[in-house]
């Protein structure tokens, strides 16, 4: 009855819901994700302190992220750990199309020796040691031709008996390109020894 006015007015606007729209959440109410323990919030804290500001820095850590990447599918290469293996070389399929042509025999592998021992004979002057090298030229491309035929057939039989339901897709191509490979060369490094049925 003897209130003053003023405060009659402001009195409603006291009790009036706060609505901020920017507000996502009551202060008081519970964050929903537990806190991070001291470890993980420095090492977060770290890794943040440490992505790149500049493009050259970003540039140079690239760069040795690369390198570091090379380097485990290089030791992957040398030592057949599947982890770290190019995508062309993973997965049981490629692995055993892998071990089937290094345990085995492959003309294709000995061209190299027999194409520099048939280059010296066809550089002699002797016309009848050139004719034995052009038939040698000859003989080793047609057994190359018969050996991969050969080879590729029964090692397409032997994918569809052993992975039925996985995919074989140039499997077989990835195993003759390697028979073209000298044993010592190849990469991954061979497996099994030769004789040693996969």
């Amino acid at each position: 009855m003897f209130r003053s006015r003023a405060k009659e007015e402001k009195a409603p606007a006291d009790k009036a819901p706060v609505t901020d729209s920017k507000q996502t959440r009551d202060p008081q109410a519970p964050k929903g994700r537990p806190t991070p323990k001291r470890s993980e919030a420095q090492s977060q804290r770290r890794s943040v302190a440490h992505t790149p500001t500049t493009r050259k820095d970003a540039a140079k850590r690239q760069r040795e992220e690369r390198r570091q990447a090379m380097d485990r599918q290089r030791q992957a290469l040398a030592g057949g750990d599947e982890r770290y293996l190019p995508a062309r070389d993973k997965g049981p399929v490629r692995k055993f199309a892998r071990d089937w042509v290094d345990s085995r025999f492959n003309v294709a592998e000995f061209f190299l020796p027999m194409a520099v021992v048939i280059l010296v004979l066809s550089v002699v002057r002797v016309p009848s040691i050139q004719n034995i090298a052009l038939l040698l030229w000859l003989i080793v491309i047609v057994l190359i031709v018969l050996d991969a035929a050969v080879s590729g057939f029964r090692l397409k039989k032997r994918l569809a008996e052993r992975f039925p339901d996985q995919n074989r897709r140039g499997a077989v191509a990835y195993a003759l390109m390697r028979s073209l490979q000298m044993r010592r060369l190849r990469l991954p490094k061979p497996q099994v020894k030769r004789g040693e049925r996969p």
